[in-house]
């Protein structure tokens, strides 16, 4: 399955109340944390695949909700105020009051019914094949933005978030010969989205997480990740 949650930048007319910036602040943050253009890389890929895989593709901003965040203690990012409901934005600005009925409220609009869609998904799966490989399609721009906790590290062309329970070597080894050259783990963003259920548990849940450096041509990000598929699928 190819999951992408970071491509939408729908943001719902009850929810935008509660963001502090202005329509200009808010079109910039939004310009600078999506995930541009990973919807149809993923449509692409999965349209020229031999099988074609489950395409899961969130419409919703993550300045609503981060689908793909922990809810809760576990999250790094909460630290920056940048969990499963953001209160600051990529420069460290304030851009939601802390609200916890709103938080709730949001979380039971977006984040319980994306999550209920991927257990139901990640069980289909297993239930027809034995297992599910889920691959988390992101993008990254090649300068880091003031939120990012691990600036420092290197920014290759494909970051290979990894997960030490669900990634195994095979697919490690089959997404390094897909992407080719330019490829590193784990730097500047690490882990893979697992469904919280299975997650730890199910080593019938492979994932594998693919950021790819925003100025990497289309073209060559669609055929190698079509490759991948195929081996994955094979």
């Amino acid at each position: 399955m190819l999951h992408v949650p970071h491509a939408g930048t729908h943001v719902p007319t009850w929810t935008r109340p509660h963001l502090l910036l202005d329509d200009a602040a808010l079109a910039a943050e939004v310009a600078a944390l999506t995930d541009h253009r990973t919807d149809r890389t993923a449509l692409d890929a999965a349209a020229r695949a031999r099988v074609r895989p489950w395409v899961a593709v969130n419409p919703v901003s993550r300045f609503v909700v981060d689908v793909e965040r922990f809810p809760d203690e576990r999250e790094e990012m909460a630290a920056a105020g940048m969990g499963a409901v953001y209160t600051h934005g990529t420069r460290g600005q304030r851009i939601r009051a802390d609200d916890p009925g709103h938080r709730d409220a949001l979380l039971a609009a977006f984040y319980t019914p994306w999550a209920r869609r991927m257990e139901k998904v990640v069980a289909h799966r297993i239930a027809a094949t034995g297992r599910c490989v889920l691959l988390d399609v992101h993008s990254y721009p090649p300068d880091p933005l003031p939120y990012e906790l691990h600036a420092d590290g290197p920014r290759p062309q494909v970051c290979l978030g990894t997960d030490p329970a669900h990634t195994p070597g095979w697919l490690l080894d089959a997404a390094r010969d897909a992407f080719g050259a330019g490829v590193a783990l784990d730097t500047p963003f690490s882990g893979a989205y697992v469904p919280l259920s299975r997650y730890g548990v199910d080593a019938r849940v492979a994932a594998l997480m693919i950021e790819i450096r925003r100025d990497v041509p289309e073209d060559t990000v669609v055929a190698a990740l079509t490759g991948l598929v195929d081996v994955v699928g094979a």
